[in-house]
């Protein structure tokens, strides 16, 4: 017998609403911009999936394809990089407009500001971003990964120059090690998306780095005809991601929103269990958090975003692993005529629960509570792709994680 998905509408008393402005319409152009400048930057598909929409009786589907990302295979780097970015530039007393790729990898920069090192902590991809992002400027990175992490991913690290090591810790308790090593360290900072009382400032600059994606994916809508979805389902590990996402539509949108639908992995579900409180106050989730949404693999919140999930998320969805590995295949193996899109653990969440919601009248309540129906115009956003091969291979072709 599979595991239930459990859910919460969003009755949680509103804030003030402070954070939103975090992702304002200019900030956002702001990391779009920057991200531009780079010679790899190319905007990411918009892959719309017409045959499933038909299929699962929805007006229109559409999957923001992140494999495609920097030759990254996955978002997280649009984060990282704007970080740093904003951060050299508010060290040198500049604007981050005037931090290009040109200039940030000129002789001239390199004399006015030398070098940083930027620790993080990661499953993966955000630390593959940051190393990534710091070879490419010049600069230093030193990643943490918590136990259990894959050796693809490590590997993947390595390749671009970052010291990194894979730690007898959790998530939550890397990044309190990759903090301590920064604050020992002369130019040393963290580049953590997740966001604690005094350290607030770098992950806003990642959320905007996310908005990049963003703001894309409402351009590409535009253009096939769809002026608002009607739906956005966003995968959330501290939040960051679903804040940025949520921040972005909610300020582009300010007097129709879409629904937004925040999905967790089940064993880190710390957003779900705030919602399911009720009261407003953030929850943490311990232990090892093991789950094969390992980007989603995080017990504590980011404060910033939770202010703005609170006020404008509609549902909050906890969603075992069986979930993620329909959604896979699902989208690996299409409906005729639909593209395919290869899409990771982390990535295929929102495939797996939308199939679900439409399919099965178990959760026939949440689909009302969302007015989920044949009009519905539905964006989900397929955060990384092949990024483990061998976890990938079992699920597609091994049929792990069954939903029978």
């Amino acid at each position: 017998m599979k595991e239930a998905i459990k859910w919460t509408v969003n009755r949680m008393p509103k804030s003030d609403d402070r954070q939103l402005g975090v992702m304002s319409l200019p900030s956002v152009a702001k990391a779009r911009f920057f991200h531009s400048s780079f010679p790899q930057y190319s905007i990411t598909p918009l892959d719309q999936l017409s045959g499933m929409a038909q299929y699962l009786g929805l007006g229109g589907l559409f999957v923001k394809n992140e494999a495609h990302r920097f030759g990254l295979n996955a978002f997280k780097v649009l984060g990282g990089s704007f970080a740093m970015a904003r951060y050299i530039a508010q060290e040198m007393g500049r604007d981050v407009s005037e931090m290009t790729y040109d200039y940030l990898t000129s002789e001239s920069f390199r004399r006015e500001f030398g070098q940083a090192t930027f620790f993080t902590a990661t499953d993966g991809n955000h630390g593959r971003g940051v190393a990534w992002a710091a070879h490419k400027l010049g600069q230093k990175a030193v990643v943490h990964m918590p136990k259990g992490s894959s050796q693809p991913r490590f590997d993947n690290i390595a390749k671009e120059g970052a010291q990194v090591t894979i730690e007898e810790l959790n998530y939550d308790d890397c990044v309190r090690l990759a903090a301590a090593e920064a604050e020992r360290t002369e130019h040393g900072v963290i580049v953590q998306d997740t966001a604690w009382d005094g350290y607030e400032e770098i992950p806003s600059w990642i959320m905007q780095g996310y908005g990049t994606m963003a703001s894309e994916a409402a351009d590409q809508l535009r253009q096939v005809g769809v002026n608002r979805p009607t739906h956005v389902f966003i995968q959330a590990g501290v939040g960051s991601l679903a804040g940025a996402v949520v921040g972005y539509f909610t300020n582009l949108f300010p007097n129709d929103p879409p629904k937004f639908i925040v999905m967790e992995a089940m064993a880190a579900d710390c957003l779900y269990q705030g919602a399911l409180a009720g009261d407003g106050k953030p929850r943490t989730v311990t232990g090892d958090l093991r789950t094969i949404m390992a980007g989603l693999a995080c017990g504590e919140p980011n404060t910033i975003s939770w202010d703005i999930l609170r006020n404008h998320v509609s549902a909050f969805v906890s969603c075992p692993d069986w979930v993620s590995a329909r959604g896979m295949r699902m989208l690996a193996v299409p409906v005729k005529g639909d593209p395919t899109v290869i899409s990771g653990e982390s990535g295929a969440v929102g495939m797996g629960l939308l199939a679900e919601l439409m399919e099965n009248d178990w959760y026939g309540e949440l689909r009302e509570a969302i007015g989920l129906d044949r009009f519905s115009q539905v964006l989900l956003f397929s955060t990384e792709g092949n990024t483990d091969p061998l976890k990938f291979r079992k699920v597609i072709w091994d049929g792990e994680y069954a939903t029978v």
